[in-house]
């Protein structure tokens, strides 16, 4: 910095400040700081800056699993939330098992993170180790699997709306034994895809059958098992509403082993409309669309605002339409 602040006969100062892009610095500065960086080389030290801020220009993400193209999508929206404002994403899978989760968030805060955004895992059943990544001043936004009741922010999808629409269109095809593959009860979006569930079937005066009403831990082995039971019922359903399309497909999976044609003698409707299902044969005839990008995106937009203004923070929550999609 003192090397270009002499070949452009200008203070140190108006360097840093053009290497920020701060507005009180014209245009033509900027652009002529940057470009002799540029031809020297130069990488500011991310160490000295955080020594002067304080603050290590570091995000953690948490969340259950990086291979679901759901929750990279959200990292995409996250990482172009934040890099433009000069902070790095630092990615931690829980694998939906708690002690994972508070190890990730006590490993997070060990390194000083500005901020957290996380989406909980299922095997997640106390809430200790977030309050203490606030007790050490660092903010965190919830998004997709939220904890509503806690004092953070939170970005989420209208699950029960969603699930009430595709129920709806369902029933409009003239199914009436619709059964429910719902996520553990720890999720407080499972109580809310049961209400969406059961007001649909309300509305059209279909009595609930509880036998239809299936929690699954998530993993592959437990819902091929309950998929089963589901077909052995003696009288099975004629469709399917699935936690989301990866949840759909091992669930198909069962019911061509049994000789079913899908979208034919039985019906599927999942949650998350990736883009994978459209190179099947036969996806889920609908899914519903939750927006993973912007979902990520908004969720590290206000964990932003909530590490330079802590001052002004205050807790918001913002709800996002679904969108039922039919293929």
């Amino acid at each position: 910095m003192k090397e270009i602040a002499r070949q452009l006969g200008i203070s140190i100062t108006t360097v840093s400040r053009a290497l920020q892009n701060h507005p009180r610095i014209g245009l033509r500065t900027r652009e002529k700081v940057q470009e002799l960086a540029e031809r020297l080389n130069y990488i500011p030290n991310s160490t000295a800056i955080s020594l002067k801020k304080r603050r290590t220009f570091n995000i953690g993400v948490v969340l259950p699993y990086l291979t679901e193209q759901f929750f990279s999508l959200a990292i995409t929206g996250i990482e172009d939330a934040t890099i433009d404002k000069g902070y790095s994403v630092l990615v931690v899978q829980s694998r939906n098992d708690f002690e994972r989760e508070r190890t990730a968030i006590r490993s997070l805060i060990r390194h000083g993170v500005d901020g957290i955004v996380v989406s909980v895992a299922s095997g997640t059943h106390t809430y200790r180790h977030f309050d203490r990544a606030n007790e050490h001043g660092i903010p965190i936004v919830y998004f997709d699997r939220v904890i509503k009741r806690l004092h953070s922010s939170c970005v989420y999808s209208d699950i029960t709306s969603g699930a009430f629409e595709a129920v709806d269109f369902l029933v409009q095809k003239g199914l009436t034994n619709i059964a429910l593959l719902n996520g553990p009860m720890t999720l407080q979006a499972t109580d809310e895809r049961l209400n969406g569930y059961a007001r649909a079937l309300q509305k059209h005066e279909i009595p609930v059958n509880r036998h239809y009403i299936v929690g699954l831990n998530l993993t592959r082995e437990d819902t091929l098992k309950k998929t089963a039971a589901l077909l052995d019922l003696p009288e099975p359903p004629q469709a399917i509403l699935a936690f989301h399309d990866y949840i759909a497909l091992d669930a198909m999976e069962v019911c061509r082993q049994r000789g079913l044609r899908i979208n034919e003698d039985i019906f599927f409707v999942s949650f998350s409309n990736l883009s994978f299902c459209s190179y099947l044969e036969h996806p889920p005839i609908a899914s519903i669309e939750q927006f993973p990008y912007e979902m990520g995106e908004k969720a590290a937009s206000l964990l932003i605002e909530a590490i330079e203004h802590p001052d002004q923070q205050t807790r918001q929550e913002v709800v996002m339409q679904p969108q039922l999609v039919v293929r």
